[in-house]
């Protein structure tokens, strides 16, 4: 392994240096995900887990039930939490390009208080900033999430805000900053 961090302070292994079972889970990694970013960088060092997290992460890309905007409103909250820059900066983004307002997402992101006018993105607001700031969530907030959400919406938000957590916490461990590229591959 490289001496020189090239993704925050963690040094990524090349292709060529990894063991066989690291090469594995990179493939397995590239043909789930179709790229290295954030996390999985990391993650390669460790085939059992890049091969246990990678279909989760590639779950809540596509299939779910919950829309883009909603996805990210959720994961704004969780991101920013952690203090994670790299996460952060990205779904900062990528909220603003799914459509939720610029002051809505700096709002989600800054941990301010925000409202929407969509009933599921209010709730799973609640539901969120409830969860990341380790409140106990009111019957009135879980009532609503039935109603809006069903379990299956519930459980998605839940899930993905943890997957998020593991995101958050492996980059913030790495200090990634925002935009960092890592090696070419």
């Amino acid at each position: 392994m490289p001496e020189t961090p090239t993704f925050g302070r963690y040094a990524e292994i090349p292709y060529n240096e990894m063991t066989p079972e690291q090469q594995e889970a990179y493939k397995f990694l590239v043909e789930t995900r179709g790229r290295l970013p954030g996390p999985t960088k990391i993650w390669v060092h460790n085939p059992g887990l890049a091969k246990a997290a990678a279909p989760l992460g590639a779950y809540f890309r596509k299939g779910y039930s919950l829309s883009e905007r909603e996805r990210e409103i959720a994961v704004c909250i969780i991101n920013s939490k952690w203090h994670s820059i790299y996460p952060t900066a990205a779904h900062e983004r990528a909220g603003k390009e799914a459509g939720l307002p610029a002051d809505k997402v700096e709002a989600l992101v800054a941990g301010l208080p925000t409202s929407f006018s969509d009933p599921r993105e209010q709730i799973i607001y609640e539901m969120a900033t409830a969860l990341a700031n380790a409140r106990w969530v009111p019957k009135g907030i879980f009532d609503r999430a039935v109603q809006l959400l069903g379990h299956v919406g519930i459980t998605d938000v839940i899930v993905l805000m943890g997957y998020y957590s593991c995101v958050s916490l492996t980059l913030a461990f790495y200090d990634v900053p925002a935009g960092a590229p890592g090696m070419e591959r």
